[in-house]
């Protein structure tokens, strides 16, 4: 299947689910907005790679095995760009 981008929603909100984290503790211990959290879930925002670092310290985990997760994600799909 082909994508145009990787998105981070799922994979954010079932370790968050996981951890038994409301968004708001999410929030809380990665210092950043619960309303911004909703939209990495929703997939209407898109992290930096500072956030993504933030989000895998709140979440217990190396942003590495965090960015893994991505890749278990999106195992198998082809990412196309589209350019004007």
């Amino acid at each position: 299947m082909e994508i145009e981008t990787i998105t981070i929603g799922t994979v954010l909100k079932r370790l968050r689910l996981s951890m038994k984290f409301s968004q708001e503790e999410l929030a809380a211990r990665s210092s950043l907005d619960r309303t911004y959290i909703s939209m990495l879930e929703r997939n209407i925002k898109q992290p930096t790679i500072t956030t993504v670092f933030l989000l895998a310290n709140a979440l217990n985990m190396k942003p590495s095995e965090f960015v893994q997760q991505l890749e278990e994600e999106f195992d198998g799909h082809t990412i196309k760009r589209t350019t004007i």
